[in-house]
């Protein structure tokens, strides 16, 4: 038994607050505060200080599950394991590699994703991996790659945005959804600066606001747009960066010019002089910043409305100078990690591309395989998850629960029950593992040491501060015992510091470079900044602020997007009048698969609600906490209304923690975005109903 408090990070949210666990008499840790890491300074949301409580053995799982006569029952590892091997190498020679699909999640640590991924290309042979990271920030990244070059969360650390003179906040609920960041913004308003917040919502964020602005939802794009183009008209571009530091600004401004500020007033529902105000506010300021998150990301015409946003930090200079620039603010607690070291699908360790034949090249001398050997790139998230019982009979789930968090679930649960063999990694029996033939329960944050990226691009070391309970084990002894039983011997260690030596050598030279991270520089540091290459001169930086010299581009240069605005893949008609959007509230994480499990969490957030304005309210003759039905196409979820003023007439707003009749994705749009792959979670057509 461990005396001493352990200096960790937060299982949860991309902030990865720093905290530290102490052992408690009684056996178990309690959460004390850590004020030396600069990202909370020792603040933590409720989920963060209940985090121990998943702990538990009285809430979790502690034996592998074997299903048998239709019931998931108790048995053994070798058993357990024996059994998932078998149907994985069955599976595989009756129909082929790709008939094997593989679906990891953001909360993986660094050495977790990485080893999935080589998994799935190495052992298993199959192209179809990815995870639910590509519902997180995937639009983001492929327009911060597309523009930049390079696709970092956020490009300078949280600190820089006090210092700031604007700060343009789009579709982001950070006083729920990451509450410790949220006096970043109140020091940069108690500074001088000003928070423009732009949410269909009068959320707790938008009431920190200096100007709220409530778009009808999927149309940033339109609003991105109109602002560039009195940007334009105001005369507000900074013409020596654009010439020096951009290129492809004249078919931008074309673009731009198509949408002056009444047409998009019309498609918004934002008054024209409320347009004014924010172009006033951002341009005003010598510095100034544009955050989006899943609000225009999760669209299917999200990597253009993050393209949109990027082109006016580029059209009045704010991006690669101190104090400015365009981020994303990440979700998942390793998001950005996950895709970078391989579980995407068409990704290599580094942020290399797995159809580049240099890279694959590289990663295939470190893992000691022929590069021919490698599959090419496979389905998106969603894509995957629809080809289950179809092309793709068996699937490997770690960390994800698809049930309750992808778009379509209904249909997603029914592609689920058809695959011929599930097996599932996970702490607790989630909705999807309930689902599954075999069952392995792993070990969590506080049972093992690991490596995540933040949405900082902070690369941290969470420590192992308890020992798992008897039965469980960690997912890379699971990937270990798989790969050596089918056939493949050397090459999966289940030490993470191990893992990790492998994954700095294979990023070597990537994008995501991490091989001038180490282990002893992450228990000495508060975390290193990628890019960090290796050197042989001393100890490599890091790369806290990016882009300050170049972009990522091959000639330096940021990219502008020419990009117009386009509806909704599904708008409101007779039938369906009303749009809904989706998000989370404060006491809850993702699918809820564990905070569902914590009391304290539960007495806060206990299900799901309707918010609706009194207006539509008044129309259906509902009163607060009436059972109200809302019905998509795809299908009918049923919760209690929650009457405010805080919403759009036109909208209805519904958190997606839960499972059951009250599941919001059950109702959501898996239309994709044509670039990133990412589903339309942020709007679709809807009507309302007494249930």
């Amino acid at each position: 038994m461990r005396t001493a408090s352990t200096p960790t990070h937060c299982p949860y949210c991309a902030l990865q607050c720093g905290m530290a666990l102490s052992p408690l008499p009684t056996g178990g840790v309690e959460v004390v505060e850590r004020p030396d890491f600069p990202v909370n300074r020792g603040a933590l949301c409720g989920k963060g200080r209940t985090a121990p409580a998943v702990l538990s053995s009285a809430v979790r799982l502690t034996s592998p599950l074997v299903r048998s006569g239709g019931e998931l029952v108790p048995a053994t590892w070798e058993e357990a394991l024996d059994r998932i091997a078998s149907e994985l190498g069955r599976i595989r020679d009756e129909h082929g590699p790709d008939a094997l699909g593989v679906f990891g999640g953001g909360g993986l640590t660094n050495e977790k994703a990485y080893t999935l991924g080589k998994f799935a290309r190495v052992v298993l042979g199959t192209s179809q991996i990815d995870y639910n990271g590509r519902f997180c920030m995937s639009s983001a990244a492929a327009a911060g790659v597309r523009a930049f070059g390079l696709d970092r969360g956020l490009p300078f650390p949280l600190e820089d945005v006090p210092r700031t003179g604007c700060v343009i906040l789009v579709g982001s609920n950070l006083a729920e959804t990451m509450p410790p960041s949220l006096r970043f913004f109140s020091e940069l308003r108690d500074n001088g600066g000003t928070l423009i917040v732009i949410d269909p919502r009068r959320t707790r964020t938008a009431e920190q606001a200096d100007l709220h602005l409530a778009p009808r939802p999927g149309t940033d794009l339109a609003l991105a747009l109109g602002l560039l183009h009195l940007v334009v008209a105001e005369g507000r571009v900074d013409e020596e960066y654009v010439r020096e530091r951009t290129a492809g600004w004249e078919e931008a401004r074309a673009a731009a010019m198509a949408h002056w500020p009444e047409y998009v007033e019309r498609i918004t529902g934002v008054s024209v002089p409320h347009l004014r105000e924010a172009v006033r506010l951002f341009c005003e300021p010598e510095a100034a910043m544009v955050l989006t998150a899943r609000g225009p990301e999760q669209q299917s015409k999200g990597t253009d409305t993050v393209g949109a946003w990027i082109n006016l930090c580029l059209a009045t200079g704010r991006a690669g100078r101190p104090l400015s620039g365009y981020g994303c603010l990440t979700g998942q607690g390793n998001g950005q990690g996950g895709r970078e070291h391989g579980q995407k699908a068409d990704q290599l360790p580094g942020y290399r591309k797995l159809d580049d034949p240099a890279a694959r090249a590289h990663v295939a001398e470190v893992w000691g395989v022929d590069p021919d050997s490698l599959p090419g790139p496979g389905r998106s998230a969603y894509e995957l998850l629809d080809a289950l019982g179809t092309d793709i009979r068996a699937l490997l789930l770690m960390g994800s629960n698809p049930v309750v968090s992808a778009p379509h679930a209904a249909h997603v649960e029914d592609r689920i029950r058809s695959l011929d063999f599930l097996a599932v990694c996970d702490v607790v029996l989630s909705e999807t593992a309930a689902l599954a033939d075999v069952v392995l329960p792993v070990t969590q944050w506080a049972e093992e040491t690991g490596t995540t990226t933040s949405l900082e691009g902070r690369v941290l070391l969470r420590r192992r501060a308890i020992d798992a309970p008897d039965g469980v084990r960690s997912d890379l002894e699971v990937l270990h015992e798989l790969a050596t039983r089918l056939g493949v011997e050397k090459g999966f260690p289940v030490e993470p510091e191990e893992v990790f030596e492998e994954l700095r050598r294979a990023s070597a030279g990537g994008i995501a470079d991490y091989s001038g991270i180490t282990y002893r520089r992450l228990a000495e540091e508060n975390g290193v900044f990628w890019p960090c290459p290796a050197r042989d001169d001393g100890p490599a930086p890091g790369t806290p602020r990016l882009f300050l010299d170049r972009f990522a581009t091959p000639d330096g240069r940021a990219r502008f997007a020419p990009v117009a605005h386009r509806p909704n893949a599904e708008e409101p008609d007779d039938d369906y009048p009303v749009l809904l959007t989706t998000g989370r509230v404060v006491a809850q994480y993702q699918s809820g698969a564990q905070t569902r499990r914590v009391e304290e969490l539960n007495a806060a957030a206990p299900g799901p609600f309707v918010e609706l304005h009194p207006r539509l309210a008044a129309r259906l003759g509902a009163a607060e906490g009436d059972r109200l039905a809302v019905v998509s196409r795809r299908g009918r979820a049923v919760a209690p209304a929650r009457i405010t003023t805080g919403i759009r007439p036109d909208t209805v707003f519904m958190p997606f923690h839960w499972p059951g009749e009250g599941r919001a994705n059950t109702l959501t749009n898996p239309a994709l975005d044509p670039i990133s792959r990412m589903p339309e979670f942020k709007s679709c057509a809807v009507r309302v109903e007494l249930a």
